[in-house]
């Protein structure tokens, strides 16, 4: 089997809007990555372990933005808000289709 590895949320597709580019931007919003860190070069190991930390940070807050306290809320905005500015340049269709 392939040793398949992340490229990194820089170069991923529209500079990660993706499952796995969700994730580390989520990981940056709870304090559980650095945003130095872009997880290039992680293995399927490394992204399910981190999908596991970044699960159970969420938990208290039931998943959903509005329950992050303010700091959070307000980290999350500006992360998201950045990514979402910089994926549009890349030509990111926003829409939602059947499958998403």
């Amino acid at each position: 089997m392939k040793d398949i590895r992340y490229m990194g949320i820089h170069e991923d597709t529209y500079g990660g809007m993706t499952p796995a580019g969700a994730l580390i931007k989520d990981a940056w919003v709870l304090g559980i990555l650095p945003e130095s860190e872009d997880g290039k070069g992680w293995g399927h190991a490394q992204m399910l372990a981190l999908n596991e930390k970044v699960m159970a940070a969420w938990a208290p807050y039931g998943s959903m933005v509005s329950n992050l306290p303010p700091e959070l809320r307000e980290r999350h905005a500006c992360i998201y808000d950045a990514a979402i500015a910089k994926a549009r340049t890349l030509g990111w269709p926003p829409q939602l289709d059947d499958e998403d």
